[in-house]
């Protein structure tokens, strides 16, 4: 086949069209899922709740603030430590793949109790109940 020049002008037009109809075409709808929302309250020697119970592989934003002075968040198994400073949240997504039961730290010195400044994470297999509400529990046990 002999391509002329009026027939690659009119391919290269038919091409350049294609192309401009697939770049401004929506992208297609994704299924993302959405992160539940855990508020952790950090304030002198404790968290709050000091006990939350996740579902293993479903989304969660953990939304931590302070209610006093600048305290740590470290989890380990969770690749997380960062400063919660007061007045400001600070927002961390995670998606816990492996069940078991963490200890999270503050690990910026806040005062003499600091040492005892813990809280836990307890990751569950998901079932379909968890599913359904994948944070199956928070608490605080701290007694005042």
């Amino acid at each position: 086949m002999i391509l002329t020049k009026k027939k690659m002008a009119v391919l290269g037009i038919l091409g350049l069209a294609t192309g401009l109809v697939t770049y401004g075409a929506p992208a297609p709808a994704r299924t993302a899922e959405t992160a539940q929302v855990v508020k952790i309250t950090a304030s002198k020697f404790h968290f709050t709740p000091d006990h939350i119970v996740l579902a293993k592989g479903q989304p969660v934003t953990l939304q931590l603030t302070s209610a006093d002075r600048t305290h740590g968040f470290m989890v380990r198994a969770f690749g997380i430590d960062t400063d919660i400073q007061p007045g400001k949240t600070t927002a961390i997504t995670i998606r816990p793949e492996k069940a078991g039961t963490y200890t999270t730290i503050c690990d910026h010195y806040c005062g003499l109790g600091h040492g005892g400044m813990k809280m836990t994470i307890v990751v569950e297999e998901a079932t379909a109940k968890s599913s359904a509400a994948p944070i199956v529990s928070a608490s605080n046990t701290v007694s005042r």
